[in-house]
């Protein structure tokens, strides 16, 4: 590959939307970051219908598309489209590069790949976080053991935790306050 390309992973991370509980982005985007017009893209997709099964690929509802209209500068002229655009997942951005088969289309393609493995990854990570400082939770409610000063950072800590927990849509459940209890917070 004689020349970089100057996309940056600010720039492709810009472009992932998340549409239907999935990581996704959409054809205009793909099909400028792979440099060439949408129509043919999605031409290259109406070809080879087979390798773009649904968790590859879908088309936009107009409600969908209206929602991301409003909430995405860089794509304010889909407004006047007449079509409803496609979005493609991790997996059909791979079978898009595949069957483009240019050089940027692979090497941005390499780049979009290792982006998602590295959003996974903090995912996991986060996960992981997550579910050590509930397990810390549960041994602190189950046993009782906690000095009265700590109390509020402790507090503070749960309250982060239940503001992570709402970020990735995860079930909060109700939590017993901590600390010494009084006559009045005694169950």
């Amino acid at each position: 590959m004689a020349k970089e390309l100057a996309i940056t992973d600010d720039i492709l991370l810009s472009k992932i939307l998340h549409i239907r509980n999935q990581k996704v982005m959409i054809d205009r985007d793909l099909a400028e970051l792979y440099g060439v017009p949408t129509k043919r893209l999605n031409e290259q997709v109406k070809r080879n219908k087979k390798r773009f099964p649904f968790d590859f690929m879908f088309q936009l509802t107009k409600a969908e598309k209206d929602e991301v209209v409003a909430e995405c500068d860089h794509l304010k002229t889909l407004k006047y489209s007449p079509s409803l655009p496609y979005v493609f997942t991790e997996h059909g951005a791979v079978m898009l590069a595949s069957i483009l088969n240019s050089d940027r289309a692979i090497e941005v393609n390499v780049r979009i790949v290792k982006l998602f493995n590295a959003m996974r990854e903090v995912m996991r990570t986060n996960q992981q976080l997550l579910l050590k400082l509930e397990k810390i939770d549960k041994h602190l409610l189950q046993h009782g053991h906690i000095l009265k000063e700590h109390n509020g950072e402790i507090e503070a800590l749960f309250e982060l935790i239940d503001e992570l927990r709402q970020e990735k849509g995860l079930p909060q459940e109700p939590r017993q306050p901590i600390g010494f209890k009084t006559d009045t917070t005694k169950k």
